[in-house]
């Protein structure tokens, strides 16, 4: 199989790059200055055992690429605000022997959330979820960091909306060979659901930076909790605690790396990369939405979003607030929808 990474960033690039690493045949794509520095200088994945360069081939849209192969995989790894105009960018591309890639080819959304294989089961027949769990950063072209070890990240694959299948085993056998776990499951989003509670602290992070104070890590159980509340009125099913650590357990410590200092998650990375979006509306949005739907108050979580927001629009700094102004804005919108 030859896998197309859309979106070769912090979590794309990594996992297309130790796909490459085992031997894989990957295809990159990427925008702008990234997709330049790739085509120019190749991707350099600073990893634990040090810093690994592939010289694969980039494109910035599938026009480069022709017709499609019948055992192309699709991975989608933009982040969520993305997705649509990747989707239907994708979607009606030529398959050699008839058809196209949403008709014929499997499509993988490796990304936080839970929105964009919805998105694309819209338009695309053989939808994959895969829970993320893989710490890795992209703030500079062409250079993307993974931290973990001895495993680079834990992937759970499953079919959306549910199920398993042999592509799903395929794939995960050939990310198995590749410095991660894979676990084949048939409730992928029960982890997804898991993962996202986790990542409600994405943009608490990006606007006040690491949550290493007791202040920021109860706020952030505030946030989680809020989540969780949510999640239980809806009726979503999640892993729980006992159940991630059962699987995770030590296998992606995050190590230092030379060169490579990890400051934050994935919305810091948006700031500090100065994209003007972050995927907010689809973390704690969706807390905000679930809530609005079940008719449970989310002031905490849609504060974050809002915040998270006001930031990548504005192009602030990411970390500028301090972790006290936080806690009192917190506290005043838990007032106000008391």
């Amino acid at each position: 199989m030859r896998y197309i990474i859309i979106g070769a960033g912090a979590i794309g690039g990594v996992v297309g790059g130790r796909l490459a690493g085992s031997g894989h045949e990957v295809v990159l794509v990427a925008r702008g200055a990234h997709f330049e520095a790739l085509r120019d200088r190749g991707l350099r994945l600073r990893v634990p055992e040090g810093e690994l360069l592939h010289r694969l081939p980039v494109v910035d849209g599938p026009a480069a690429l022709g017709e499609l192969r019948p055992d192309d995989v699709l991975v989608l790894a933009v982040k969520t605000q993305d997705s649509a105009a990747a989707l239907q960018t994708w979607a009606a591309v030529p398959v050699a022997g008839g058809g196209t890639a949403a008709e014929r080819l499997p499509l993988f959304c490796a990304q936080n959330g839970v929105e964009s294989q919805r998105l694309a089961l819209r338009l695309f027949r053989r939808t994959y979820g895969v829970c993320v769990w893989l710490p890795s950063t992209y703030v500079e072209p062409g250079v993307v960091s993974a931290a973990g070890r001895p495993l680079t990240g834990i992937l759970h694959l499953g079919r959306h909306p549910h199920g398993t299948d042999e592509t799903a085993r395929l794939v995960a056998a050939d990310l198995e060979k590749s410095h991660f776990e894979a676990p084949v499951v048939a409730d992928v989003a029960r982890w997804q659901y898991a993962k996202l509670l986790a990542n409600l602290g994405n943009a608490l992070e990006a606007v006040t930076g690491p949550v290493d104070s007791e202040e920021g890590a109860a706020l952030f159980r505030r946030v989680r909790a809020e989540g969780a509340a949510v999640l239980g009125a809806a009726g979503i099913a999640y892993a729980g605690a006992e159940e991630q650590q059962a699987v995770r357990g030590d296998k992606v410590a995050q190590a230092p790396l030379d060169g490579a200092p990890r400051g934050g998650g994935s919305s810091w990375q948006s700031l500090i990369r100065g994209t003007g979006t972050i995927e907010a509306d689809y973390l704690n949005g969706e807390i905000a939405l679930l809530g609005r739907l079940h008719g449970v108050p989310t002031p905490l979580n849609e504060l974050l979003q809002h915040l998270a927001g006001t930031f990548a629009r504005e192009r602030r700094a990411a970390g500028s607030m301090p972790v006290g102004e936080l806690v009192r804005l917190a506290d005043e919108a838990v007032r106000a929808a008391s």
